[in-house]
């Protein structure tokens, strides 16, 4: 998980803050209000000119991870952002994390339809069917705010006598795929980004799933 430089100034903990400002058309301004006000940005100054709205904010730099992508996405890609560093002043509290857990392979091989199947219904998968899994990999996004060990290498079993129309059809929702920014906001402390030519991996920094709970 990505960490800002604190500095101690004769015993107060400082850390480093950015002039965040976004031009975006007025009927968006609630939502771009909403999303840096959670990460403890204070309005500075807001200014109107043509058809959008200029607002300036102060906001500790541990705000602006993955903040981008959703103010992109709350503004239906209207936004204009740039910020730059301000200064350092005292630490502010915490700022919301991730409030769900994570699905963890705990086997490897290749992930299956009929092992991903049983799963997305309380999940939003981050793997396909054919991609190469590992034990410790993070292969989902549970509803939930515990993690939940999962096996999405098990395949069907066959039997020698089936009923008539007992095989259906499996339907599966697309992966979601995260870019490296989105990866970086979405781990907490216990897991990490693994980043490769092809492709980018979510894991847990334990692998083993016995180690993790001890």
């Amino acid at each position: 998980k990505p960490r800002v430089i604190m500095h101690n100034n004769q015993g107060v903990v400082e850390e480093p803050f950015e002039s965040l400002v976004v031009e975006v058309p007025p009927d968006r301004l609630g939502a771009v209000m909403e999303l840096v006000g959670a990460r403890r940005g204070q309005l500075v100054e807001m200014t109107s000119h043509d058809e959008y709205t200029y607002a300036a904010f102060s906001i500790p730099a541990r705000g602006l991870i993955g903040i981008r992508t959703r103010l992109l996405n709350a503004t239906q890609g209207t936004a204009i952002i740039h910020h730059r560093f301000e200064r350092y002043a005292p630490a502010e509290g915490e700022i919301p994390g991730r409030p769900t857990g994570v699905l963890v392979s705990m086997t490897s091989g290749k992930a299956v339809a009929f092992g991903l199947d049983g799963l997305q219904a309380r999940a939003e998968m981050f793997v396909a069917p054919g991609e190469v899994i590992y034990e410790g990999m993070i292969v989902g996004e549970n509803a939930r705010d515990s993690d939940l060990d999962v096996n999405i290498t098990r395949e069907k079993k066959l039997t020698n006598m089936r009923a008539s129309g007992s095989d259906t059809t499996i339907r599966l929702i697309p992966p979601r795929l995260l870019s490296l920014e989105q990866a970086l906001e979405f781990i907490r402390e216990d897991e990490l980004v693994e980043a490769t030519p092809k492709s980018l991996r979510l894991r847990k920094r334990v692998l083993q799933a016995s180690l993790r709970k001890s």
